[in-house]
């Protein structure tokens, strides 16, 4: 079994708990208020509308690596981690003004179309109440994330420390997205910038955050252990962000969920990008700056750029670099000493798979 296969056994186990998470929570918000129930219901849908669960995944392997034994509990518990997703994902659409994620209408253009029907103003109000209503939507996805750790069935000394760590993933994760929007609006980078900004925003909360939780709620707290967590996530993180990069200009949405080329329409500056404009020649650079953060991108153009992109050596010089940082990652994961062999099955089959996948 490859660990994709181990990540599909582990969803299969992991969604009909969330499922079951997502009703109770609904039908106590109900006695709340509509509007509650109805955040929820929208949170609910979003969350299980797709996504791999790599995050909460990587939260139950990093317990058992560390030795922990109680697959329930921390089956339970890995939840939060994908509820912080959603938290993250939901805000970061606003700011990247997506219509779609996982295939379906994000959160701030469904309550965008509540607001057409109930605001007799103009579109921009009808736009600022879609934004204003899923920016509370996240916020009370974060408050869930943390009731569920509060709520958990381990020590206090644990939950305490879990706590902790869930607040500091997601510190490092908002600072990573807000240089992110300072690349974008300022519009000029370099590698290390882009690099540094992977590290932030996807390395330590896609791959890191979550081994730790995970070592944590075992009981381990060693940095030593913890820091050989670090070395194989840090690297694998920033080959994730290079390939999820490629896949938004050259991947296919029916398979991504989220309209490809997007990238280039919110004048994202990715690695690609920058490569492309240190190698290209003038021409090639005056198509890439006109077709960056063109709202009404064509077809034909996007195909346009997207040849720049090959032609300027920009790709291959993507996919070597995220390859170079998985052959880091794997060396890493020599160091971490395995008390449960799917774990290390899993985080080393993970690695691999980083570099080809699709979606």
């Amino acid at each position: 079994m490859d660990a994709i296969e181990i990540l599909k056994k582990y969803k299969g186990r992991f969604d009909p708990c969330l499922e079951k998470y997502f009703d109770q929570k609904i039908e106590k918000a109900k006695e709340v208020d509509f509007l509650a129930s109805q955040a929820i219901k929208m949170i609910a849908d979003f969350t299980l509308a797709g996504g791999k669960r790599i995050r909460p995944a990587l939260v139950y392997f990093g317990y058992l690596a560390s030795g922990g034994q109680d697959n329930e509990r921390i089956l339970e518990v890995s939840m939060s981690l994908e509820i912080i997703h959603s938290f993250l994902l939901i805000h970061d659409d606003i700011i990247d003004r997506d219509e779609k994620r996982h295939g379906i209408t994000t959160v701030h253009e469904k309550y965008k179309k509540i607001g057409q029907r109930i605001i007799s103003k103009s579109k921009e109000d009808s736009a600022h109440f879609g934004n204003s209503m899923a920016i509370i939507t996240g916020d009370i996805a974060y408050a869930m994330a943390n009731e569920i750790i509060f709520n958990s069935k381990f020590s206090p000394e644990i939950i305490i420390k879990a706590l902790d760590k869930m607040q500091n993933i997601v510190y490092i994760t908002c600072a990573g997205e807000m240089l992110d929007v300072v690349m974008e609006n300022r519009g000029r980078t370099n590698e290390k910038e882009i690099l540094h900004m992977f590290e932030g925003k996807t390395s330590r909360y896609t791959f890191e955050g979550p081994l730790h939780f995970g070592s944590i709620l075992s009981g381990n707290s060693n940095e030593k252990s913890l820091d050989a967590f670090s070395a194989y996530s840090l690297p694998l993180g920033k080959a994730f962000q290079i390939r999820d990069d490629i896949l938004g200009i050259f991947g296919d949405e029916k398979k991504t969920g989220k309209p490809v080329g997007s990238d280039v329409s919110e004048g994202k500056q990715t690695l690609l990008l920058l490569k492309a404009l240190e190698k290209g020649n003038e021409k090639q650079k005056t198509i890439l700056e006109k077709y960056l953060g063109k709202k009404d991108l064509t077809k034909n153009e996007l195909e346009e750029f997207r040849q720049i992109i090959k032609e300027t050596g920009s790709l291959e010089y993507s996919q070597n670099l995220a390859q170079n940082f998985v052959v880091q990652s794997l060396e890493a994961l020599k160091k971490i000493e395995f008390k449960n062999q799917e774990a290390k099955f899993f985080m080393e089959g993970l690695a691999e798979y980083i570099i080809k996948r699709e979606v």
